[in-house]
């Protein structure tokens, strides 16, 4: 007997009570007890703080040996040099496409809805801009100087290269590298177990989440960026659920509605989290297990998305860039929007890795079309709930580049992703987690 059928609810409907459970705890306890210490002190940034963080914490442990070990495993199986190539070409050329499609998509809306009023122009304002990266720097800090180091730091684009050089030299020496390949098989297969036994916790951490941030966000968050809040949003739903479908049905064959009712852990991961990182097990575990992707392609698209890729963010940029022109009443011209468009793309890789990148992207695009930079003070209190669903859309895009390419490279088995077991709420992966729980 399956887990599905020896427990009453599979892993997403244990998350989505979980996610409901806890919005509707702080919206009772924010109306009950209105500025409340007690509240404030031992419940939002008491129990509920505690162990919403415990468990990104848990799921952040996971992303450096995780993508280490198996995209080393990926790596070391491909032993053309010009196939690995061709897999970093194809994936770099598909992310920059549909970062293109998002930003483009965004201004168009943002252009036709007109979200910004010239009456906010008034309010003191104020934001200081990080200064960005030059490009020399860009190129020399992804090649590490301390592979340890990068890994201790986080640090993705060195950990990613460090891993491909590791893994194309045990292809390369014979016998000894076979042994070697067959060690890191093991981790690889241990950290995925790993994996199932943190997912034991992830209804209780969705619901500390999503309990602190309805005691932190009231509806006066939106005041006057109302517009602009769901016209980012509206974008960022019909990138998810209609733009990627397409490309996916366009580029690979597949059904768009197998692939998004098996995405629905991801994307509720993701949306708890509001990082790509922290949602990169699930992600893998799902592309590889549920959707059919072979790890040689997984192990480097995903990976590569999680750090790049970042259409939500170019959406959210977009549609910005706009509403705060508009704020100032400042015409942008038809050259202007496609400066946006360029500089936003190239800028998604630009920037990689650096904190605060999404914001940090805006202002060199702001400074780019000469636009106040200050501007981004307006946007800021409703950030927090939009960089939740952008994190959704990113890794819906991972995926689905992930899928394009594996099926491009025959790296991929279409057997898996068609398995209706596979696909319902729980599917393997419940099963693995049943397992782990015993």
């Amino acid at each position: 007997m399956s887990a599905t059928e020896n427990s009453k609810f599979g892993l997403t409907s244990k998350i989505l009570i979980g996610m409901g459970a806890g919005i509707l705890l702080g919206l009772i306890l924010r109306n009950l007890f209105p500025g409340s210490e007690f509240v404030q002190d031992y419940i939002t940034e008491g129990v509920l703080h505690i162990v919403g963080t415990i468990f990104i914490a848990s799921l952040k442990m996971l992303v450096v040996p995780l993508v280490f070990v198996s995209l080393v495993c990926g790596t070391c199986s491909l032993s053309e040099p010009s196939k690995l190539g061709r897999l970093g070409g194809k994936t770099l050329a598909f992310y920059l496409f549909t970062t293109a499609i998002a930003l483009t998509v965004a201004i168009l809306t943002a252009v036709a809805i007109h979200p910004g009023s010239a009456s906010l122009a008034s309010q003191s304002m104020e934001y200081v801009a990080k200064e960005a990266p030059s490009l020399a720097n860009v190129l020399i800090n992804i090649v590490p100087s301390n592979p340890v180091k990068a890994m201790t730091e986080g640090n993705m684009l060195q950990i990613i290269l460090f891993a491909v050089i590791f893994g194309f030299a045990i292809a390369h020496i014979g016998e000894r590298g076979k042994r070697v390949a067959a060690l890191f098989e093991d981790l690889n297969e241990v950290i995925m177990r790993v994996v199932t036994l943190v997912m034991q916790l992830a209804p209780y951490g969705v619901f500390a989440l999503m309990g602190k941030l309805a005691l932190s966000l009231g509806t006066e968050t939106f005041g006057s960026v109302v517009k602009y809040f769901f016209v980012v949003l509206g974008v960022l739903l019909l990138h998810g659920f209609v733009v990627y479908p397409v490309l996916l049905k366009l580029f690979s064959g597949l059904s768009p509605f197998t692939f998004i009712r098996k995405m629905r852990d991801v994307q509720l991961f993701a949306f708890s989290t509001a990082s790509s990182n922290a949602t990169l097990p699930v992600t893998i575990e799902t592309a590889e297990h549920r959707l059919g992707a072979d790890n040689k392609v997984a192990s480097f698209t995903l990976p590569l998305g999680a750090t790049i890729n970042m259409d939500g963010t170019a959406i959210m940029q977009g549609v910005a860039t706009v509403f705060i022109a508009q704020v100032y009443g400042i015409d942008l011209s038809i050259t202007d929007y496609v400066t946006v468009v360029v500089t936003a793309t190239l800028a998604s890789i630009g920037t990689a890795g650096v904190p605060g990148v999404g914001l940090i992207m805006l202002a060199m695009v702001l400074n780019q079309v000469g636009l106040p930079v200050e501007g981004i003070a307006l946007i800021i209190g409703v950030d927090r709930l939009l960089d939740m669903v952008r994190t959704a859309v990113n890794v819906t895009g991972d995926t689905v580049a992930t899928l394009v390419i594996a099926k491009s490279e025959g790296e991929f088995d279409e057997q898996v992703f068609n398995d209706t077991q596979a696909g319902k709420t729980s599917g393997s992966f419940d099963r693995e987690v049943h397992k782990a729980g015993r």
